[in-house]
């Protein structure tokens, strides 16, 4: 949560999208990595929430009318968002106040129909399983992950800020609400599923269907699966048009657009690699974002020149043809790092926060060994416009 909000105060100091800020430390050719990690993985995060979605309207759809078609609902959810993201920033800041106000409101009626329903003393007694699926320590690093891969998008939504400060209480809150929210919300459902019998399961509409509150249950779902992908597809589009510049807005938000419909109608495969997905993220975003918090903290000690970054107009971030090398050395260097002690010698403390540290050390000391004089980065600071 750290991490995330200095990435928000980078954002609002700079005016500029979060894959844009990535030129400062990778070279404005260099960009192009982060730029299309991030793509890929917010249209896979895109997959995997818009088939829930169909999932949860279908059932609640099934259970008031007897009509069944999970592919229609996926598509229908996934068209909602690629419609609101054409419409650009403007479009995401309406509807995602209003979704806000909306998920709201109906959560919390979710929660009092589901402690009113069930038992609440015996969700509290609730044992433990001496033999979980997932450890605490890989449930830790899916945590983590989880958040880096939205870090990826702060500085899209925060750039126009009025203050550093506000910016990144706001996003601290925010951050912090919606999690509160959404995985109180999963625990009591998954912890309700498993006592009444149930197949366990983190969609309220399962638990409520029978008890005419359903469809409530599904909008829940609904409404957020629409406010996580709209902002997942407008930062993919981001950093698409970081890689082709010259691109209209709205022409790559449709082609990815289509792309997330038809990768969300994989259905089951999706969930069936969920969790190798997340931990995915870790190998490829944390060493990421450690090179970017260095670079801007203590390489360049809180200096960038956001024109430059933007325009490229005096080249102070070209480096070496428009490639930083000892960025992507650093690279290379966390990710391997994330990998083998992920999937290959799993540490009893979990990966994601060493592979934070170990990359971000990596850059600092290669920066400061390739870059003894940092004149060159001696820039006033600006905010782009």
């Amino acid at each position: 949560m750290v991490f995330i909000q200095q990435v928000t105060f980078v954002g609002t100091k700079t005016g500029l999208p979060t894959m844009v800020i990535t030129r400062a430390a990778f070279g404005q050719k260099g960009a192009l990595l982060p730029a299309l990690a991030n793509t890929v993985v917010l249209v896979g995060w895109s997959w995997i929430q818009a088939y829930m979605a169909g999932l949860s309207l279908n059932y609640a759809i099934n259970s008031l009318t007897g009509y069944s078609n999970v592919n229609l609902f996926t598509i229908i959810t996934q068209v909602v968002v690629v419609l609101i993201t054409i419409y650009g920033i403007r479009g995401v800041d309406t509807t995602q106040r209003l979704i806000s106000i909306a998920m709201l409101m109906l959560s919390f009626s979710v929660f009092y129909k589901l402690f009113t329903t069930y038992d609440v003393h015996s969700l509290i007694q609730m044992q433990v399983s001496k033999h979980p699926e997932i450890t605490a320590i890989i449930a830790f690093d899916i945590v983590v992950a989880t958040a880096f891969s939205w870090m990826s998008s702060v500085c899209d939504y925060t750039r126009n800020a009025n203050s550093e400060t506000r910016a990144m209480v706001a996003t601290y809150v925010g951050y912090l609400l919606s999690s509160i929210i959404a995985m109180g919300l999963g625990a009591t459902v998954g912890g309700f599923s498993i006592l009444q019998g149930l197949e366990q399961t983190y969609d309220p509409t399962v638990l409520l269907a029978a008890h005419g509150f359903g469809l409530i249950a599904a909008i829940v779902v609904f409404l957020s699966v629409v406010s996580t992908n709209v902002m997942a597809l407008y930062s993919a589009n981001m950093s698409f048009l970081n890689i082709f510049p010259n691109m209209i807005f709205w022409k790559p938000a449709i082609f990815l657009g289509v792309i997330t419909v038809l990768g969300a109608l994989l259905k089951e495969l999706l969930m069936t690699h969920f969790f190798d997905f997340v931990l995915f993220i870790a190998t490829m975003y944390i060493p990421i974002f450690s090179i970017v918090l260095v670079d801007f903290f203590i390489i360049k000690k809180g200096n960038y020149h956001a024109r430059d970054i933007a325009s490229d107009a005096q080249g102070i971030y070209r480096y070496t043809k428009g490639f930083n090398v000892y960025s992507y050395i650093a690279y290379v260097i966390g990710a391997l790092f994330a990998l083998f002690f992920t999937y290959i010698q799993p540490l009893n403390i979990g990966s994601t926060i060493l592979t934070f540290f170990v990359s971000g050390l990596a850059y600092w000391g290669l920066m400061k060994l390739g870059y003894s004089s940092e004149k060159q980065f001696d820039q006033p600071m600006d905010k782009h416009v």
